[in-house]
């Protein structure tokens, strides 16, 4: 992947959110878990997700990642969307930074882009979350803590 590629995408976004940091961890999520293909994420906020939701799922109300798969012959995986409001309500409830809840939610959201869907695959999904979570040494992962 070359460095000019944009990984990441920021709109309506908080002053002094770790840019260069959640785009390193976005190029590591690209070349250690899938395998060097291409994704983007949009981290944005909650009116945006809520339109996105209702929009493409027909669901009214803000979430906190979403992913659209979009598996091609280009090696483009899809696309992802975050609120990064959402994000920092997570991350004090659960007592860590803010980045930290970003980087569990987009890898999170590219397990799905992979292909994996946590309420239909018998723990798959949960499994390899435990152990990329593990492996990139974040907390409690998305699917075994549950939503707050």
């Amino acid at each position: 992947m070359s460095a000019d590629e944009s990984l990441l995408l920021f709109r309506r976004t908080p002053r002094g959110l770790p840019r260069a940091g959640l785009r390193r961890f976005a190029e590591k999520l690209s070349e250690e878990l899938a395998a060097g293909r291409r994704f983007t994420c949009l981290l944005t906020d909650d009116r945006e997700l809520r339109r996105l939701n209702r929009d493409f799922l027909g669901q009214d109300w803000p979430t906190d990642v979403l992913s659209f798969p979009a598996a091609g012959p280009d090696d483009f995986l899809g696309e992802m969307a975050l609120s990064v409001q959402r994000a920092g309500e997570q991350a004090r409830h659960f007592g860590h930074p803010l980045e930290q809840e970003i980087r569990i939610l987009m890898l999170h959201g590219l397990l799905h882009l992979l292909g994996m869907d946590h309420e239909a695959d018998r723990g798959r999904m949960a499994r390899a979350e435990v152990r990329w979570r593990r492996k990139l040494g974040l907390p409690a992962g998305f699917i075994q803590r549950g939503r707050p």
